[in-house]
């Protein structure tokens, strides 16, 4: 019974993270971290090695599963994937018709997270608040870097899905936003839903390609970190919690699009008149840059100022309860 809850836990975690890689912004390795098993997944991802298969030979398919972790990692696994298939169809639309709240529910989240990983850090001292600022303001840097032309190149391909693995791993970066950098977003996702709905080998072809560039990224980043979190886990604390800061210049919900440029000619566009961006069809251009009002100053649509907040403090109160149980279920 025990096993059995754990797996059905753990496979919920991993619906959070798939969930919240959907989203631009909002990063996995975040939901990791708050749910207490950023450290462990980095370990589990590390054993994934050539070497697994001689230990399966020479010491069984027990051993071989222990060494991998394997429950853990095949659970979180699974939820992963269901929470992918469930943002694609269903956080996506959430985005198109009620951003300002699902803004605001991710933004509580990131807010508490900051909390929550600031009392892993004990003692801050100069060294640590200079990898925190330093952190905060790559985030913040790649939160303003105006998006590129995606392609299909199979060699571009591989590599979006070595950084945005990268980034999942990071708390504070999303793996959503890099591919939305690269302008791979409206690329990959697309194909992803017309894979689970009507497949083609050319889709098949850049998922897989894609796929096994995250692979690339999944075993090698994960390393680094490994190390990371061995040699210098205070600085690489301190520099986590500043890219969740940095982040947070994303994930506001109240932002008005200054610029946007035509998908086809390239031309770049000053947003001034909010009714034209409205009328337009929004496949046929990308947003190059926005600004962070106040909802009085908000044109994109309705403020939905109460449900905004209400979301908020959900998003604020859930990582708050999930660092409590968390924190009862190691004092036990």
């Amino acid at each position: 019974m025990i096993h059995k809850n754990f797996m059905l836990l753990n496979a919920m975690k991993g619906v959070a993270m798939g969930i919240a890689e959907v989203i631009p912004g909002v990063s996995g390795g975040t939901i990791a971290f708050i749910t207490g098993i950023y450290e462990r997944l980095l370990k589990s991802i590390k054993a994934i090695h050539p070497n697994l298969i001689t230990i399966w030979k020479k010491e069984g398919f027990a051993f071989f599963w222990k060494a991998l972790d394997g429950s853990f990692l095949i659970s979180l696994l699974g939820g992963m994937a269901t929470g992918l298939v469930f943002g694609i169809f269903t956080i996506t639309h959430l985005m198109e018709t009620h951003p300002e709240p699902l803004w605001g529910f991710f933004f509580g989240l990131i807010v508490a997270s900051i909390f929550v990983m600031s009392k892993e850090v004990v003692k801050w001292d100069l060294q640590l608040v200079i990898s925190l600022l330093i952190g905060a303001l790559v985030a913040y840097v790649i939160t303003i870097i105006s998006p590129t032309e995606g392609s299909t190149n199979l060699l571009y391909v591989y590599l979006a899905g070595t950084l945005a693995i990268c980034a999942l791993m990071l708390p504070g970066i999303s793996g959503s936003f890099i591919l939305l950098l690269m302008g791979m977003y409206t690329i990959i996702i697309p194909l992803v839903k017309g894979l689970l709905t009507s497949p083609s080998l050319s889709s098949f072809l850049i998922i897989g390609v894609f796929a096994l560039g995250c692979l690339t990224g999944l075993t090698g980043f994960s390393r680094v970190l490994t190390w990371l979190f061995t040699k210098y886990k205070t600085v690489t604390f301190a520099s986590m919690i500043g890219f969740l800061i940095g982040s947070l210049n994303k994930i506001w919900p109240w932002r008005n699009v200054t610029a946007i440029a035509d998908k086809v000619s390239g031309n770049v566009q000053t947003i001034n008149d909010y009714g034209l961006l409205k009328s337009l069809d929004k496949e046929t251009y990308k947003i190059l840059a926005e600004q962070n009002v106040l909802p009085s100053n908000y044109l994109m649509g309705e403020a939905k100022v109460g449900l905004t907040i209400f979301s908020l403090i959900a998003g604020l109160l859930i990582v708050l309860l999930i660092s409590y149980l968390n924190n009862n279920k190691v004092n036990e």
